[in-house]
């Protein structure tokens, strides 16, 4: 019997949203972005935008954190079609694990090679700051530790191999890519390449939980990224992924400080041009055609 976390979509129902969105826009997107909490400003750059709640889109599931607008948004972006997630799914949400995930498959079915994930996560490294950019390198995938992975069940063998490896998850031309945009941006002072660890939520971490993720190697924390990370591995997406880091995670009880949603959304409000900026850049260096980069300015 599979759990409620790990319940199993065919791939009728990923083709039925597939071919609805198909039906319902001539967008034909390359690139997908997954905006994180505050993020939600990268789908105001695109262009000739046709705009979908998740509430009308069959089968998607809704959002309901502040700072998800919950809206699927395809446009025009220096040349290349993408679609963009204003808001993702959480496990906390009570979404099982394929519905978190679900709309990585549809954007695989749509035509998608590379995918963009962002998130807002909390600084466990000493020498990432509020307001920092982290490009994530590697993960740590907690659920995934534990038995709750997006790819537990019966293998659709239509979208990956059974046993996908993640050693490459993040593709290092693009990371490299995003640190030269950085440079030439003036801001490299403000990014950083790090790992990332994915938690349960919704609570933040105690202080002896944010020791131990310290000690493992961690550099930054969220509540999100990895499920989606996997199953774009397992369906072949080419993967960029970034943390903005909104708050330190307190790793001290002599700490007083405290983390609060409301102060996330604000960091991101604040680095909402700069994020913009360095995925837009990136997005208009990528090479679609080869699944590469193109790194001629």
């Amino acid at each position: 019997m599979v759990s409620a976390h790990l319940a199993v979509r065919s791939h009728d129902e990923y083709q039925k949203t597939a071919d609805w969105l198909r039906a319902q826009t001539k967008h034909r997107p390359q690139v997908a972005i997954i905006c994180g909490s505050g993020l939600g400003m990268l789908a105001d750059a695109l262009k000739c935008q046709d705009s979908f709640a998740y509430s009308d889109i069959p089968g998607f599931p809704q959002s309901t954190v502040q700072g998800h607008a919950g809206r699927l948004v395809f446009g025009e972006l220096k040349g290349k079609t993408c679609v963009c997630m204003q808001g993702r799914f959480h496990m906390y949400e009570g979404h099982s694990l394929c519905k978190t995930t679900f709309p990585v498959r549809v954007f695989k079915l749509l035509g998608v090679k590379t995918l963009i994930v962002t998130n807002a996560a909390g600084s466990l490294a000493d020498g990432l700051q509020p307001g920092d950019i982290m490009i994530i390198k590697d993960h740590i995938n907690f659920p995934g530790l534990v038995g709750l992975n997006p790819l537990s069940g019966p293998n659709d063998d239509k979208f990956g191999t059974r046993f996908p490896a993640m050693s490459n998850c993040y593709n290092k031309e693009l990371r490299c890519l995003a640190m030269d945009i950085g440079k030439q941006m003036g801001v490299a002072s403000l990014l950083h390449e790090g790992v990332y660890a994915m938690v349960g939520g919704p609570n933040f971490e105690s202080v002896a939980e944010a020791k131990l993720l310290h000690r493992l190697g961690v550099d930054a924390v969220g509540m999100s990224t990895a499920p989606e990370v996997v199953v774009a591995t397992h369906c072949g997406l080419r993967v960029f992924g970034l943390s903005l880091i909104t708050n330190k995670v307190v790793k001290s009880y002599e700490d007083t400080d405290s983390v609060n949603h409301e102060g996330v959304l604000e960091v991101g409000r604040l680095r909402a041009q700069t994020v913009q900026q360095l995925v837009t850049e990136l997005i208009s260096r990528m090479d679609i055609k080869n699944n590469s980069t193109n790194n001629d300015v």
